[in-house]
Order: structure tokens, then sequence, then C-alpha cells
């Protein structure tokens, strides 16, 4: 399957939102109306390094991933990438698209000279932790979050 992957613009939003909703999580927490999914869009396009990505097959969007390059001073003053909100469209996992969405984040990553690429993710997705690891992402640490 060929999926071309390219930088969000505004009106893919709606579509990478769908993704996001499409899931047992999601359905949860993604019930915002689009109006704040569109500032928080436009707030990140305002940032250097702080891209949201779409996956499209024949103009649909069916991947969607946000890359954002954290530049620090610790591991010798490297720049790490850090993918979030990484979905693939539900009738389409388990037929590669995931692999080449972390193809494309890798080299994206790579690009922009990053030195490590880093992720989260919720520890109830069992089969993602099992395709991460395939994937060559080791779960070397604790991760820990505070709702503010």
């Amino acid at each position: 399957m060929t999926v071309a992957f390219r930088e969000a613009l505004r009106g893919d939003v709606a579509g990478a939102v769908g993704l996001l909703r499409d899931d047992g999580l999601g359905q949860l927490r993604e019930l915002a109306e689009m109006d704040v999914y569109l500032a928080a869009f436009d707030e990140m396009m305002g940032m250097p390094g702080n891209r949201l990505i779409v996956g499209e097959v024949a103009g649909e969007i069916v991947a969607t991933y946000q890359l954002t390059l954290i530049p620090g001073i610790s591991l010798a003053g490297a720049l790490r990438a850090q993918i979030e909100g990484v979905r693939v469209a539900a009738d389409l996992r388990g037929q590669g698209v995931g692999r080449l969405l972390v193809a494309d984040a890798e080299a994206r990553a790579r690009s922009a000279g990053a030195a490590l690429l880093q992720l989260t993710m919720n520890q109830s997705r069992v089969d993602s932790r099992r395709f991460y690891e395939r994937e060559g992402f080791v779960a070397s640490h604790f991760g820990f979050k505070k709702t503010l």
C-alpha cells in the first residue's frame, strides 16, 4: 500500500481529529467542538518544530501523528523528536500503514538532526506496545503525567 505523508493543512484537522476519535480512548476524551482543535492547530503552526502530519490514500486521510522537535541540554545537547497522537484508520490497521508512519516520522526526525525519536502511549494499548517494540522502540523509561 502506498501512503503519502505530508504536513497537515488547516483543512485536514477534521480528518485527523476523526482518527483520534475513532478508538476506545479517543471516544472518551476527544469530545471538544472542532474550533478547539483548529485553534490548537493554529498554535502548533506558530511554533517552529511542531507539526501535524497526515497520511493519505486516494485523497483520504488514513493516518496522523504530531511531530515535535525538542532541543535540550541533556545527551550532550541532543535534539529529540517526540511523536504523539499516532493513529491509523481502524480498517487499515495490520496492513503496514503504521510501519510506513513510523518510517516517515524517523525520516523527518533524522532530517531535522534529531538524535532520538521518542513517544508515550497509554498503558492500556497492549497491541500498540507490541507494534512499537517490533519497530525498534525500547520501553526504557517510566512516564508520568499529571492533569493540570
